[in-house]
Order: C-alpha cells, then structure tokens, then sequence
C-alpha cells in the first residue's frame, strides 16, 4: 500500500503522520498473526493488541555532500530536535549521516541492537518529473541506490520517500541541480509527520498504562 502527499498540501505532514501509523499497526499486526498460534489469535480478536509499546526504529539514508542526497540527514537533524524528550532511536543526520553505503552494516547493527523494533527508513529518491515534490509512505522496504541502478539491499520495514529529481541516466539531477529549498520543505512535513506520530503514540502509551495502574 502507498500513500502519497504533496509539499504544496497544506496537510501533508497530518496525512503522512495518519499513513504512517495505520501501516505501522497493519505491519505490526500482521507479523504477530504470522508468529501467534490459534489461542493468541482469538485473544487479539477479543482484546484490544497496544501496538504503542514498543516505538519505531528510524533510520534516515542520505549523504549531506550532494543537496539532492541530503533529505535522510536533514530529515534526521530536524527529528531529533521535534523529539527531545522521547525515547527515541534514531539514525542518520547531519552530524552523523547513514549513507547508502553503509545499509548492510546497518542491517547487521538494527538485527543485533533491535530485534523486535519496527523500522521507518527515510531517504530521497528520484521519479516522473510530475512526481518531484511528492512524499511517498509505503508498506514495503527502501532500497538505497535503486535510482542510480545500484543493488544495495533493502532496509525498514516502512520506507518513506520524498520524490527531488526527475530520473535520468546519470542522475545529475538528484545531485547537482536540486533545489535545497525543496528538500528543506520535504523534511520539515516529514519530521513533523514522524514526531507527531511519536507524540502520540507516547500519549496513548501513557494514558493506557494510566488506565491498568
């Protein structure tokens, strides 16, 4: 499943915080009704699964040497500062950014450091010319690299993507001629669909612990 939004909508970033939790609590479902016998199934039915207890894992992919390549670690720096306060875990900013590079030692770190974790990849990728400006959420993995035709493995079990530059051979749209205007506002509906996300997942956690105690 996808979603989609666009810079120039006023509620993107209340879009994509809704998106992204729905497909969130659809993953995490899913996995547990994979793994659950037939007696934890007819629980779920019957009470209510909290899929608030344990918070996503995310990990923003890019490099902050090319404009276009650069949406990961802005995303990753305004999400840290939207967050302070939270138990959060997060990768990739501008200060310490994840290339694409380093998605199979990533890979190797989330499996050992968070088992159970769901986890949200951002990064930027390139399109259809009528499709830059659009910020995609899907239920499936990002791959790194696959605009510039690079086999690097996938990552995330979420991935969201925010469409800068049109697709071309070299891609030299991506890295040379994207406006860091465009990306800055990319990340700023993003960090703020992703924070309010975890907002209010804290919340929900908060009151629910309120109401067993």
């Amino acid at each position: 499943m996808e979603y989609a939004f666009h810079i120039y909508n006023k509620l993107a970033a209340d879009g994509a915080t809704m998106a992204t939790d729905k497909l969130l609590r659809a993953d995490i479902r899913n996995k547990f009704f994979k793994t659950a016998g037939a007696g934890l199934r007819s629980q779920v039915e019957t009470k209510r699964f909290d899929e608030d207890d344990m918070p996503p894992v995310i990990v923003c992919v890019g490099s902050d040497l090319a404009i276009g390549d650069s949406l990961g670690p802005i995303t990753g720096s305004m999400l840290k500062y939207k967050t302070q306060g939270l138990n959060v875990f997060l990768y990739g900013t501008l200060a310490a950014p994840v290339t694409a590079k380093e998605i199979k030692y990533m890979r190797t770190f989330l499996k050992e450091t968070h088992p159970r974790a769901q986890v949200i990849a951002v990064d930027a990728a390139v399109g259809n010319e009528g499709d830059i400006g659009l910020i995609k959420i899907n239920d499936s993995p990002l791959l790194p690299g696959a605009g510039a035709n690079k086999k690097l493995g996938a990552i995330g079990d979420l991935s969201i993507m925010g469409i800068v530059a049109e697709k071309s051979v070299a891609n030299y749209g991506l890295l040379n001629t994207t406006r860091l205007n465009l990306v800055y506002s990319m990340a700023e509906i993003i960090s703020d669909a992703l924070s309010a996300m975890l907002w209010e997942r804290c919340s929900r956690q908060k009151q629910n612990a309120q109401k067993n105690a």
